[in-house]
């Protein structure tokens, strides 16, 4: 039987240079790294139940968009494999409203209304949306990349119609936040956590560039707080590998934004502009593989 020290599923062809990296980080442990895409994919869940393979460390970038590889997680779970951001934690860190009643007890967040779904309740009793502010945020409880999100929303009739779209699942009603400037750039923040390194970075929300908060500028700008925010919500998500959207108000308000982002995308930089440095990536491969080595010589 063939023992591998860590499994990656991916099906997306922008992690090529990710999977490169981490590659390269595994080999340089003594590591070796199975890689299960698409086109492999029938013939190594059969060697799995052949027990011709087996591995000790399993880390899915795939199952949440193609369900031919749910199978794969399942044969983990069956097996008490060591999981990289597991499916159970995954699935609840989808859950926009399951991570703001997480969240929300421990930091700041925009305030918010919860709507039931539209099939739960297509008749809502009178809302007074006054608290939110002259333009708010209305998103579903699943999804990513802004898919369902209106950013500028004004009025009750947009919020009614919004949650006949995904008409299944609940909604959240949010206040926009306005960020401070700090010199030139807005102080918005994206930050990334992995094994417990926490990589703050400036993050344009309008144009998504990633530029890292320099140590310098986090202490001059005071910004210790992005390290504790995100800390603190890994320890409520239970992911190994997320980011984060943090804001800071005019007020000195250090306010979440959207609370856990996964899986993360991880294109570098050198190739897509707005894609994330690559020494974070970099950093990002040898976390993982650090914490693979954990595994397989405990």
């Amino acid at each position: 039987m063939n023992r591998y020290d860590l499994c990656l599923t991916w099906n997306w062809e922008y992690d090529a240079d990710f999977v490169e990296l981490l590659d390269l980080a595994c080999k340089s442990r003594g590591l070796s790294l199975l890689q299960i895409t698409p086109e492999n994919l029938e013939e190594m869940i059969q060697s799995l139940g052949n027990e011709e393979i087996t591995f000790r460390t399993f880390f899915d970038r795939a199952a949440d968009a193609d369900p031919r590889f749910i199978p794969l997680v399942e044969w983990a779970d069956r097996h008490a494999v060591h999981h990289i951001n597991s499916h159970a934690a995954a699935c609840r860190a989808w859950d926009k409203i399951a991570m703001h009643q997480a969240v929300s007890p421990h930091t700041d967040t925009p305030f918010t209304l919860i709507l039931p779904s539209y099939d739960e309740q297509p008749v809502l009793s009178e809302m007074d949306l006054t608290s939110l502010g002259e333009s708010f945020i209305i998103k579903p409880a699943y999804g990513g990349g802004g898919d369902g999100v209106i950013t500028e929303a004004t009025s009750l009739d947009q919020v009614l119609a919004a949650r006949q779209q995904f008409h299944s699942q609940r909604y959240l009603v949010q206040a926009r936040v306005i960020p401070v400037r700090l010199g030139s750039r807005k102080a918005w923040f994206r930050v990334i956590y992995c094994t417990g390194k926490v990589s703050p970075c400036w993050w344009d929300n309008d144009t998504h560039i990633y530029a890292p908060v320099l140590s310098d500028e986090e202490t001059r700008y005071h910004l210790e707080s992005l390290r504790t925010i995100t800390s603190s919500i890994a320890h409520l998500c239970g992911l190994e590998l997320f980011s984060t959207e943090i804001s800071l108000t005019p007020a000195g308000r250090f306010v979440t934004i959207d609370y856990v982002n996964d899986p993360i995308d991880l294109r570098v930089q050198s190739k897509a502009l707005d894609g994330v440095p690559d020494d974070i990536v970099r950093d990002i491969t040898e976390c993982l593989a650090e914490l693979v080595l954990s595994q397989s010589h405990p």
